[in-house]
């Protein structure tokens, strides 16, 4: 057994085979139940604060009697509508809202023509087991517990020290008996009424109840949030629910309560991850420039400053996440903070240079370049391990991660023959967010007049941009290779990673073609979406966690490299496919899914265990909306291009309220006519698409 959760490589616990379970969140905070709103104690259910589980057992019966579910409807993220019924004339409605705890009312509606005198039970429980126990189905009880009914309430507590956790149940409204193990009414209902009551769950840590989560700052957000219009329903749902649940997945350090980060996603990995972060603020730049930069500020203030092999703490590295485990409270520097990671570094140099090319505020991004240089600092020392110019991972302890790109599953890279690759290995899309990274910088130092730091940049730049088109090529396959090993031997299968590269720019013009061929060749476009691995690799699973299935954020991020380059059909093939998945699931795209083909079966296969809903396959839809506009800002320069390249599906769009360098910009474009609104005389429009490879690159520092 892994003795970190980021080690685990075992069957994740299954959470029901009767439909989905019901998943509501609010920050870190979120509780997983049924379809009849229980959370039962035969299954990874529970209601998860600071990764323990507060309630392990939240089971209603009538006159001992499971209520059969009827349906279930999530009304906001955070909160839920249960209905069910009991017999053919009682019918039970639960109404349940979750942060820093749990609300639900109850209601039982007699429409019998007698009266009915009935039983209600609640049964309850918490284990206060560790979240990555709960997942990997090995929760266990240590430590001391105490069941009792004080003041009127039901006391549930445990002790392991340090911590003491609490979980006090209280009853408003029918009178109950209570004990240790949950409640019980006896009630008589006429006929045509209904009998109700109010459960509060109030989660209690080292003595101090745990506050409540203000909904002010949520409806500020969703104020706040652009206004879409098409005409493709699905488009259009798609981007409502990616808003809601982006909403409801920020994540707030008390201490620093105006710097939002995201948790990665529901239920498994509700924590900041910096690689999730950082792409999913990119990703959401239409919405919101603000929270790219509070992410931003985030990870500045984890950025590694010593060597530690054990959490892979390396000056100026990004940290990959953080647990709260036995925190105490909702404070991030009180969990546990993890480093491995190769890509986040890069990518928080690559997220500050975008930001500022969206206008924000110069002292705000001048305040993050020093954390940018000793990023780039780490990048050339530690990164590069052997001085080649490639940036690499290998992990420094048994107990962290052995792949530490986004694919970090332990089987994630493989080769051409099916063999996993083993580290040190330099990643293709990593060598594409460094190249992206070393522009950024540059172009930062020339827009202050630094032309020395701006030329240094440039020209590592170039150097790796020149690397990687010769050593990452296969010329007789017509694809970039995933990565190079410890040989500086191509890791030669068929995969999304290069997809990545198209993104960042790196890939020269005359190979890009071939790139997106093989991209949406038969073998890696499932009609669902991009997979993961090609299916003519020996190594193909649909249903791996990344050698076969396929996930929308990469997805995304694959469609916007082939819009740099000019292939909008290729890239409106991968939209369409993942509006047509979200559909299939109310709107949301799951983090993953099965890889199965649309030819052989009409609906897309789920992945088991996937998180729904996830941070970066929620920005995914917002990420379209982008795509769609080609809308590309230099606000410092005084420059927007913006070409709309619609697909046949779509030919009116109107968004309202994009913010760029600090004002609200709108869109509209109705049958091939394009109206801006709000952009200002200091701005530019081109009505036509930046060159993929406009950079300092054409205009060298002198």
């Amino acid at each position: 057994m892994a003795d970190s959760p980021w080690m685990f490589d075992g069957e994740i616990a299954r959470t029901g085979s009767e439909g989905a379970p019901i998943t509501l969140l609010e920050g870190t905070d979120f509780c997983l139940s049924d379809r009849n709103g229980d959370i039962c104690s035969n299954r990874p259910h529970g209601l998860f604060l600071l990764d323990s589980r507060f309630l392990s057992r939240f089971e209603l019966r009538i006159d001992s009697k499971q209520i059969e579910g009827l349906g279930a409807s999530v009304d906001t993220p955070a909160s839920a509508t249960f209905m069910g019924r009991i017999d053919a004339s009682l019918i039970v409605l639960r109404r349940r809202s979750i942060g820093r705890g749990l609300t639900e009312t109850i209601e039982v509606r007699n429409h019998d023509l007698t009266a009915r005198a009935i039983t209600v039970t609640l049964m309850v429980d918490a284990d206060f087991a560790d979240l990555f126990e709960v997942k990997e189905n090995r929760a266990e009880r240590r430590g001391w517990y105490g069941h009792n009914v004080e003041a009127g309430a039901i006391h549930l507590g445990h002790q392991l020290a340090p911590r003491s956790r609490e979980s006090i149940i209280s009853v408003d409204g029918a009178t109950a008996t209570l004990h240790g193990g949950g409640a019980t009414w006896h009630t008589t209902i006429e006929p045509g009424a209904s009998w109700s009551t109010t459960i509060t769950v109030t989660a209690v840590v080292d003595g101090q109840p745990l506050e409540r989560t203000p909904t002010s700052e949520r409806d500020v957000w969703h104020a706040n949030v652009p206004q879409v219009e098409a005409d493709d329903a699905s488009l259009e749902r798609a981007v409502a629910r990616a808003a809601e649940d982006l909403g409801s997945l920020r994540v707030f350090d008390p201490d620093f309560p105006d710097e939002p980060i995201l948790a990665a996603g529901a239920p498994w990995f509700m924590s900041p991850f910096g690689r999730d972060s950082l792409l999913t603020a990119w990703m959401a730049l239409t919405v919101d420039p603000d929270l790219a930069l509070g992410v931003l500020k985030t990870l500045a203030r984890f950025q590694g400053t010593v060597n530690d092999e054990t959490t892979e703490e390396e000056p100026g590295r990004i940290m990959h996440e953080i647990r709260f485990g036995n925190a105490s409270s909702a404070r991030l520097g009180g969990g546990h903070v993890y480093y491995g990671s190769v890509d986040a570094t890069p990518l928080f140099v690559m997220l500050l240079g975008e930001l500022r090319r969206w206008g924000l505020a110069n002292e705000l991004v001048d305040e993050l370049l020093p954390h940018a240089e000793r990023a780039l600092a780490w990048l050339v020392a530690r990164g590069d391990h052997d001085g080649d110019g490639y940036i690499t991972y290998h992990r420094t302890s048994s107990s962290g991660l052995a792949n530490q790109g986004w694919k970090d599953s332990w089987d994630g890279i493989r080769y051409g023959d099916g063999r996993v690759a083993g580290s040190p290995i330099a990643l293709c899309e990593v060598q594409g967010y460094t190249y992206a990274a070393y522009l950024a910088r540059a172009h930062t130092a020339r827009a202050s007049g630094d032309d020395n730091t701006c030329r240094r940049w440039y020209e590592r730049a170039m150097a790796l941009r020149t690397a990687f088109n010769r050593d990452f090529w296969l010329a007789d396959r017509g694809y970039f290779a995933v990565g190079l090993d410890a040989e500086k031997r191509p890791i030669d299968s068929l995969a999304s990673n290069q997809g990545h590269c198209l993104w960042t720019g790196i890939v020269d013009v005359d190979k890009a073609s071939l790139v997106a061929d093989a991209l949406l060749s038969p073998s890696m476009f499932s009609g669902w979406g991009v997979r993961t691995l090609a299916m003519t690799e020996p190594a193909y699973n649909p249903v791996s966690y990344h050698c076969g299935s396929v996930w929308p954020h990469d997805n995304a991020i694959i469609a916007a490299g082939l819009v740099r380059y000019g292939f909008v059909d290729h890239a409106h093939r991968i939209m369409r496919s993942m509006l047509d998945v979200a559909d299939a699931s109310g709107g949301r795209l799951p983090e993953l899914f099965s890889g199965v083909g649309r030819d052989e079966l009409g609906v897309p296969a789920a992945y088991p265990t996937s998180c729904v809903p996830q941070a970066w396959a929620a920005a995914t839809p917002l990420m379209f909306l982008r795509l769609l506009l080609r809308f590309d800002p230099w606000v410092p320069n005084g420059q927007l291009w913006m070409s709309p390249a619609f697909p046949d599906w779509l030919t009116e769009l109107r968004v309202n309220g994009i913010p760029l360098g600090g004002r609200r910009v709108n869109v509209a474009v109705e049958q091939g006519s394009v109206r801006v609104d709000g952009l200002g005389d200091d701005i530019t429009l081109y009505r036509q698409p930046r060159n993929p490879l406009t950079s300092l690159r054409d205009t060298p520092p002198q």
